[in-house]
Formats: structure tokens, C-alpha cells, sequence
């Protein structure tokens, strides 16, 4: 099965919130009115599209329908489908090498294993990739990283226990420099209950780049976890204020009829989304589409 086919069936439950349901709304009015307008709000917020990107959607349509004389519901909602693609769709800066990767995110929201699924990715696409372990105050997800680094057959710089994390990172980028590696992924603590503390952290680990690595190219990814619909926003935010995040990697999207989150980021956070996952395969971790991802969600054909 092709990445397509898997997120078309990753978003089953997204689908059976959100798409579904217009399709619905579209069978059962056929005309574009205010009841029409009204019930398509409603849907939108109900799959956790959010307030301020559902209102922005509404006003957009509501706009282009009115310039365009539609009438028909199904001539409506294959303009909502363009005005999604087009709240999602932000071109991704493109890679240069040598660079410096921070992932972060609170535990649990599949950070290291997304760590790992990176590497195997760049590794595929003939680069060389080192992992850092500055996530030094969980014992398991320096482990977790370690079985990833076997897997990937690249090297893992980690320190002590509960040690300073930026001490790791220093490590980590004279390793990445004396190998001439093309990418270094670091794996970051997830803490949010100081942000202070995460901030000051990362700030450091930032100084060390910026001083013993300066040639290379610094990415930020925040990992959220799609099951936490609106939640995943609020701490998406706490993070915006501690780091210069760069984008978006959304996981679980397989698991959650709250797959609506991933059009309310571009609006809440104004950070794109680069890379997605509907699934524990290796493969299951892709870069993000929007045009691709919005005929899943409405379960048609890849073109």
C-alpha cells in the first residue's frame, strides 16, 4: 500500500468527523444559504478545526461564492476544498547541508521514535546523519534512541544521567564536524512545567551552534500529537515562546478523529506543517502535502 492509500485510511476517523459530514450537508441542502453557511461552521469546529481557522475558512467562502454567483452545493465545497489547500499549503524551505536539527516536544507525542524515522528518511536520501541524546533527564529516551540509532546504523552522542544537555550537544556537533555528517538531530527534554528553564536550555544549546557550528543551516521541529486535538495547540504555543520553532511534525493522525488540527495550525501558530505520520511503520512518517492530504481527507483520488 502507497502513502496515499495508508493516509486515506489513517484519516478514516478524521473523515467520518469532518468531510463526511459536508458531504452530508451538500446532499441534503443543495443550495448555498445560511443554513448551509451555519451547519458547515458547526462541522468545522466540532472536528477541532478551531475557532479562528474556522471563521477565517467561512469568511474566505462565503466571499468567493458571493464572487462567483454560486448557487450549488457541490460547486461550494469543491471551493472549500481549494480554500483548505490553500490554508495549508506553504512551500518548504529546501534543505542545505550541513544542518542542525532540535526536535522538540512534550513526552509522550512520539518524538524519539519520530527522531529515528528522520534519520532513516535522510539516510535514504543518501545523507549522513548523527543523533544526540540532549534529552538527558529520561533514562528511557536516550534508551528509546539508542535502539533507533542501531536500527539506522548511525552514530548516537549521549552524556550522563541527568548532565547538562548542552554539554551533549557540544559533543555532538565536533563529532558531526569531524565526520563531515550532512545532518545532526537532536533530541530535546520535554519539559513544558518550566518554561523558563526549557527556554534557557535550548538558548544554550543554540549558542553552542551558533559558535562552534556557525556554516550550518539550524531547523526547529515541534512533534505534536494529533490525539490531543486542541490541547496539542496550546502547547504548540508554550513551545512558539521558547524556541524559533520552524515547523510541524504531526503524528497519530491514524488515531484521532481530530485530524481537523492540522488545518488549525497554519492559523493558530502561523507554522507550516512538514512532515506527518498515520502509523508506527517506518514508511508511516512522510513529508506533508497539502493537496494530497485534503483529497485523503475527502477520501478522492490523488490527482
Amino acid at each position: 500500500m502507497g502513502f496515499f492509500q495508508r493516509l486515506k485510511q489513517g484519516l478514516t476517523k478524521t473523515r467520518g468527523g469532518l468531510t463526511d459530514k459536508v458531504d452530508e450537508l451538500v446532499k441534503n441542502t443543495r443550495v448555498v444559504d445560511e443554513d448551509f453557511y451555519e451547519e458547515l461552521t458547526d462541522i468545522l469546529i466540532l472536528a477541532d478545526v478551531g475557532m479562528a481557522a474556522t471563521m477565517d475558512i467561512m469568511d474566505k467562502l462565503k466571499a468567493r461564492v458571493k464572487a462567483e454567483n454560486i448557487k450549488d452545493a457541490d460547486k461550494a465545497r469543491e471551493l472549500f476544498k481549494q480554500i483548505l489547500v490553500e490554508e495549508m499549503n506553504i512551500p518548504r524551505p529546501s534543505l542545505r547541508w550541513p544542518m542542525v536539527m532540535f526536535v522538540v516536544g512534550v513526552n509522550g507525542v512520539g518524538k524519539t521514535t519520530t527522531i529515528g524515522k528522520l534519520a532513516l528518511r535522510f539516510q535514504e536520501i543518501g545523507r549522513s546523519v548523527v543523533l544526540a541524546a540532549a534529552d538527558t533527564f529520561r533514562a528511557a529516551a536516550d534508551e528509546q534512541l539508542a535502539v533507533w540509532a542501531q536500527r539506522a546504523n548511525v552514530p548516537l552522542i549521549r552524556g550522563q544521567e541527568g548532565g547538562d544537555p548542552a554539554s551533549v550537544v557540544y559533543d555532538a556537533v565536533q563529532s558531526a564536524k569531524a565526520r563531515k555528517t550532512d545532518l545532526l538531530i537532536v533530541d530535546t527534554a520535554g519539559r513544558l512545567h518550566n518554561k523558563k528553564n526549557l527556554m534557557d536550555e535550548l538558548s544554550k544549546m543554540r549558542r553552542i551552534i551558533d559558535r562552534e557550528y556557525p556554516e550550518a543551516e539550524m531547523r526547529c521541529m515541534l512533534v505534536l500529537d494529533a490525539t490531543t486535538g486542541q490541547n496539542g495547540i496550546q502547547q504548540a504555543k508554550q513551545f512558539k515562546e521558547a524556541a524559533e520553532i520552524n515547523g510541524i511534525v504531526l503524528t497519530k493522525l491514524d488515531g484521532t478523529a481530530k485530524g481537523g488540527v492540522a488545518i488549525a495550525i497554519r492559523k493558530e501558530l502561523n507554522i507550516p506543517v512538514w512532515y506527518i505520520g498515520v502509523g508506527e511503520g517506518i514508511d508511516d512518517l512522510q513529508a506533508f502535502d497539502a493537496k494530497e492530504f485534503v483529497n485523503a481527507l475527502f477520501g478522492e483520488s490523488q490527482s
